[in-house]
């Protein structure tokens, strides 16, 4: 089992709180928000997580070194922004094509049942699955549309919602996918350039998950965050 957390994020959003550390390493209930992520993956058995870096990694590497409580840590270094999808396909460049990833969001927490999106994914026989989770009034994420068979068929703008379904960030597909779409690509998004633009070309399948959800990427939802997980 392995995962890749992108935790190369600037947060500029959360400067006004948060400006000495990566956003990932904003602390978090007295310890580094990335530990609940890393926390979440040894509770369904990853032995392996590489982390995607870039703005002040050395803080990420010198904190963590090569272990966290067992579980192995490997990092791919940035030397300048690519975007959420070159940082994926810059992490996986080296990997084998036909291994499977989990690939989690560094600013986001959602505690959902890993086993159950796994098993997803291998029941679809998808090019790649999503974890979807269900909120109710809101309108600071995009809606996903599924259909019957729970492959999604549209991202929608951010927009006001009474209920819907948001993308919570986590996926699961192979590295070779990245690296056979986009090949020539350096910079780009994985959410806006890859997966909305491609949506009718690859098989993406959305599952429903439960679990505590929470993006530390505004400084309100952050201050819940450390009430939330203390």
């Amino acid at each position: 089992m392995r995962a890749l957390i992108l935790a190369g994020g600037f947060g500029s959003r959360l400067q006004s709180v948060v400006s000495e550390v990566p956003k990932p390493m904003a602390p978090v209930a007295g310890r580094p928000f990335l530990e609940h992520l890393l926390d979440h993956c040894l509770k369904f058995g990853y032995d392996e997580a590489l982390l995607s870096v870039g703005y002040k990694s050395e803080l990420i590497i010198s904190h963590f070194g090569n272990n966290y409580k067992g579980l192995r840590l490997e990092y791919a270094v940035e030397k300048e922004a690519l975007g959420t999808g070159g940082a994926i396909r810059f992490a996986l460049d080296a990997v084998q094509s036909d291994s499977i990833w989990t690939i989690l969001n560094g600013d986001t927490l959602f505690s959902c049942d890993l086993h159950l999106l796994k098993n997803f994914y291998n029941d679809k026989k998808a090019d790649m699955a999503m974890a979807l989770r269900r909120m109710q009034h809101f309108d600071r994420y995009g809606l996903v549309c599924c259909n019957t068979e729970n492959r999604v068929t549209a991202f929608l703008e951010k927009q006001y919602a009474d209920d819907g379904l948001i993308n919570a960030g986590i996926y699961m597909l192979p590295a070779g996918l990245i690296q056979q779409k986009f090949n020539n690509y350096e910079k780009f998004s994985f959410e806006k350039d890859f997966m909305e633009k491609l949506v009718n070309d690859i098989n993406i399948f959305g599952i429903e998950l439960d679990g505590y959800f929470i993006d530390i990427g505004i400084p309100e939802d952050y201050q819940k965050a450390n009430l939330d997980l203390n």
